[in-house]
C-alpha cells in the first residue's frame, strides 16, 4: 500500500519540539541576541527539532549554527512545557547542559541571530522581558541548581543522525 503525498492532519494535539543548551564558563552563560518579531530578544542557543533528527543532535546543531560553538552536551537539564506567547503554540522544550569545545569566529551565524555572547546569571536576569521565554531562566536555575539527567537516559530509533 503506498503511502499518501498528503497525509490527512492527525487529530492528536501536538506541541513544537525544541531543544537549548545551557553552555556554562567560569560562572557565564552563552546567549544569542536575536531579531524576533521586530525586537530584540535573548535566549540560550536553541531551535526546533528538525524531523528525522535526535534531540542530542539537534541541541548541538543549533548550538554550532546561532553561536559558532561546538560544544560537547553533558546532560539533560530538564523538560519544560510552555504556551509560546509569541505564535501561541505549545513547546516542548528539551534544555541540554553543554561544554565549550571549540569556537569558530569566521562560522556566519543564522539569520535572525546578531550576535552571541556570555553573560552572567545575574545579567541574564536583568534583562527582564527582553528574555525570548521564562524558559531561558528556569533552565539556568535548574542547570544551577545540580539538576542532571544522563544522556543515556534519552533513546533515538532514528536511522544514524546526520548531522556531525
Amino acid at each position: 500500500m503506498n503511502a499518501s503525498p498528503n497525509p490527512v492532519p492527525s487529530p492528536v494535539w501536538c506541541p513544537r519540539v525544541t531543544v537549548a543548551c545551557v553552555v556554562a564558563d567560569g560562572g557565564r552563560y552563552l546567549m544569542v541576541e536575536e531579531e524576533v518579531n521586530g525586537r530584540l530578544a535573548y535566549n540560550q542557543p536553541a531551535g526546533h527539532l528538525d524531523d528525522g533528527e535526535s534531540l542530542i543532535t539537534a541541541a548541538v546543531r543549533e548550538t554550532l549554527e546561532e553561536t559558532g560553538w561546538t560544544v560537547e552536551l553533558d546532560a539533560l537539564v530538564g523538560v519544560h512545557q510552555w504556551r509560546s506567547t509569541e505564535h501561541g503554540h505549545g513547546v516542548l522544550r528539551f534544555s541540554f547542559a553543554a561544554s565549550p569545545v571549540k569556537h569558530d569566529p569566521a562560522r556566519p551565524l543564522d539569520s535572525g541571530i546578531r550576535r552571541a555572547l556570555w553573560l552572567t546569571r545575574a545579567e541574564v536576569a536583568a534583562l527582564g522581558d527582553r528574555l525570548r521565554s521564562p524558559l531561558v531562566l528556569k533552565s539556568i536555575d535548574a542547570w544551577l541548581a545540580g539538576q542532571r539527567v544522563p544522556l543515556s537516559a534519552l533513546s533515538s530509533l532514528l536511522p544514524e543522525d546526520r548531522y556531525p
